[in-house]
């Protein structure tokens, strides 16, 4: 398997294709008995789950969808594969397709390779649920986990996969999978559509237009912050990519432009000196305490090249910090590009600070905030505030939080939220 096209030829699993057929009304009935027993007993046990269960609204699937689905306001079902499962497994079951929701696996996607991404989402999502114990993890039909992936975020676990793309068989964790994953216009896109609307098999398939789909997004955040005040246990129990999203979203936005202006500004220290005054008016050679401000003030910018930077983006950046740096009398601007190392190091001040506005940026594979850290301290470089500009989605590590005082602004997301440092999302003006 290739890294350039993984799963390029894949679809999904045939696994459970016998499922699909005619609904069974007797059938359906029993199973929809099951699915309300069971988000019962995630509000009791799993209140946050439980609550954005609820709100789902049960769709027999049968004529489509072999296992189960979800577009953020259904949850599509086969009646058949949910008999196949324990109580407890179909709580899980709920467990997940919320999950995917909360975490927009859906809208962050982008380029990636679509069954390879479909996979990380999953060892993802079973990974925080099998954690924290939510319902009972599925063992009566294959259902991918790792323990090595508990607590990643899907774009930490596509990066493991894709590196090791020529070592996995797809096929096999394909068929691991409990759900299908629908990008919501139903277009199929590598994830087992159709070919048309008289396709059987796309019978019933959502097919939502860009603005439901924002909408949905939209009526999700606003269900988890009621879930999440109506959880008695609070929101320490939750996985911890589920406490950041709520916490970004009860906290309020700074904008981006406003958080560098004034880190930066912050960065020119009054402070009282001992400074001997000056003779003109004196008789004597006094010492007065007097006001001397930090001459220089050195900062890095350090700007991500793996994610979808674009060149307006960059300008935006950097021009906004040229000219706030302009209203200062003495500075040192340390720029460089980085994806899993440091490239094309460039140092600016008042001689030359109008060329700054034509860095080039380069670089683009993965993400390592590692190697920024490694960087200024090889060169020995230590700035008044670092300024890292991203789109949030490292490997591992986000580096040393005890070197410099550093400013996050992260573009193409607003629901990650870095564990130490300010941090803004970047927004473009609009005119």
């Amino acid at each position: 398997m290739s890294k350039a096209g993984t799963t390029a030829d894949s679809k999904e699993s045939d696994k459970f294709k016998d499922l699909i057929g005619p609904m069974d009304p007797k059938l359906d009935r029993e199973v929809r008995e099951i699915l309300t027993t069971a988000r019962v007993g995630l509000l009791l046990k799993a209140s946050f789950f439980g609550n954005l269960a609820t709100r789902l609204t049960l769709t027999n699937a049968d004529e489509w969808c072999p296992t189960a689905a979800t577009d953020g306001r259904k949850f599509y079902y086969n009646s058949r594969f949910i008999k196949m499962l324990r109580p407890k497994e179909v709580e899980f079951l709920f467990g997940h397709e919320v999950l995917h929701c909360v975490y927009d696996h859906f809208g962050r996607r982008g380029d990636r390779d679509p069954q390879l991404w479909n996979i990380a989402d999953d060892y993802c999502v079973n990974g925080d649920l099998k954690k924290h114990n939510v319902g009972e993890f599925i063992t009566s039909v294959p259902c991918l986990y790792d323990k090595k992936y508990e607590g990643l975020s899907a774009e930490e676990v596509y990066d493991i996969l894709y590196e090791n793309a020529e070592k996995i068989d797809i096929n096999q964790l394909i068929d691991q999978m409990i759900d299908q994953h629908l990008d919501g216009d139903g277009d199929g896109d590598g994830e087992g559509g159709g070919d048309g609307e008289g396709d059987d098999k796309t019978k019933g398939r959502p097919r939502l237009s860009a603005e439901e789909r924002q909408q949905i997004k939209d009526e999700i955040k606003e269900a988890m912050l009621s879930a999440a005040a109506a959880d008695t246990d609070g929101i320490g129990n939750l996985p911890l990519g589920v406490r950041r999203i709520i916490q970004e979203l009860t906290e309020p936005k700074m904008n981006w432009r406003e958080l560098l202006r004034m880190q930066l500004e912050s960065t020119i220290k009054s402070d009282y000196t001992w400074m001997r005054a000056s003779r003109k008016g004196w008789d004597m050679d006094a010492i007065m305490p007097g006001m001397k401000r930090d001459p220089m003030i050195d900062i890095a910018l350090m700007i991500d090249a793996s994610g979808s930077m674009r060149d307006t983006m960059l300008k935006d950046i950097l021009s906004e910090t040229a000219s706030i740096m302009e209203s200062f009398p003495a500075y040192k601007i340390h720029v460089a590009t980085f994806d899993t190392e440091v490239y094309n190091p460039k140092q600016y001040d008042s001689e030359n600070l109008e060329d700054i506005r034509e860095y080039e940026i380069k670089g683009g594979g993965g993400t390592d905030f590692t190697c920024v850290f490694d960087y200024l301290k090889q060169e020995e470089i230590e700035p008044k505030r670092l300024i890292v500009f991203t789109d949030g989605y490292p490997y591992g590590s986000w580096g040393d939080e005890n070197y410099a005082d550093t400013v996050w602004i992260l573009h193409g997301t607003t629901t990650i939220v870095p564990p130490w440092g300010q941090h803004a999302y970047y927004e473009e003006e609009t005119t």
